[in-house]
């Protein structure tokens, strides 16, 4: 067993984080795993020199939109995207990669869009991923991470009133993220620091809402109940800056 360090983060835009400083914090950062959400490009359109990692991608099918990737020290035995469904798989927000003791999913949930426009469609997506995640359990350990789009609980974003009924707050998307909970998965950050307040993992570019730090934690790393003793630490790295997301972290020892 080995530890490894684990960080996933929503770029909003990979070109645009890298003149930010994306590379520099990635370097330091030295993680065996690095998942990234909201890439925004296609294939050819960034060219990253990323010295002793494997990189995987998934790419929209629609330009400057939605993809994920994975870069990763080790090699996996097999990597997959998507969950299999077609009315899902066209927006680049999955990728797994397979490793001998456990799976390795980074996911970007579909955002339920102003007015709860797609929150039908997200309640179909949510019923499916899980169904996913389920059928990977029954073979090995799963770990997911990603921005899922939800503040899971009131502790999870600064105003929870004013917020109740709107996307990534609605009782809908919560009660998926409690279905997650009850199939066996477990919220790392929760599960180390279950009354801590005030830290978020997302601010509106309006309002100056980081500088005020009012902001929302929906970005997450699960893994299966299984790993529950292997886990060491997580972690939201609020100071780093280059997208309107933070990185989060998760210390393992798998």
């Amino acid at each position: 067993m080995a530890q490894k360090k684990l960080i996933s983060w929503n770029v909003n835009g990979l070109r645009a984080c890298v003149t930010k400083g994306f590379l520099d914090y990635f370097r330091t950062a030295d993680a065996d795993i690095f998942c990234i959400q909201e890439t925004k490009l296609q294939e050819g359109q960034i060219d990253l020199a990323l010295e002793g990692y494997h990189q995987f991608w998934n790419y929209a099918e629609k330009k400057g939109y939605s993809g994920t990737a994975i870069f990763t020290k080790e090699e996996p035995l097999s990597v997959s995207y998507g969950i299999g469904i077609d009315e899902f798989d066209h927006e680049g927000r999955v990728i797994t990669l397979e490793y001998p003791e456990y799976y390795m999913v980074t996911v970007y949930t579909p955002n339920s869009q102003s007015e709860l426009a797609r929150l039908p469609w997200r309640m179909r997506w949510e019923d499916e991923f899980l169904a996913y995640l389920k059928g990977l359990k029954e073979n090995k350990s799963v770990i997911f991470c990603g921005d899922l789009n939800v503040a899971a609980e009131e502790i999870d974003l600064k105003n929870p009133k004013s917020n109740r009924r709107n996307a990534g707050f609605t009782d809908e998307e919560r009660e998926k993220f409690r279905s997650v909970k009850a199939a066996g998965f477990i919220d790392t950050f929760r599960y180390f620091y279950p009354e801590q307040e005030q830290i978020y993992s997302w601010w509106s570019y309006r309002f100056r809402a980081r500088e005020k730090n009012a902001g929302w934690r929906i970005d997450y790393f699960c893994v299966s109940d299984a790993l529950r003793d292997c886990l060491r630490d997580a972690k939201i790295h609020t100071q780093v800056l280059g997208s309107d997301h933070c990185p989060v972290e998760l210390d393992i020892e798998i």
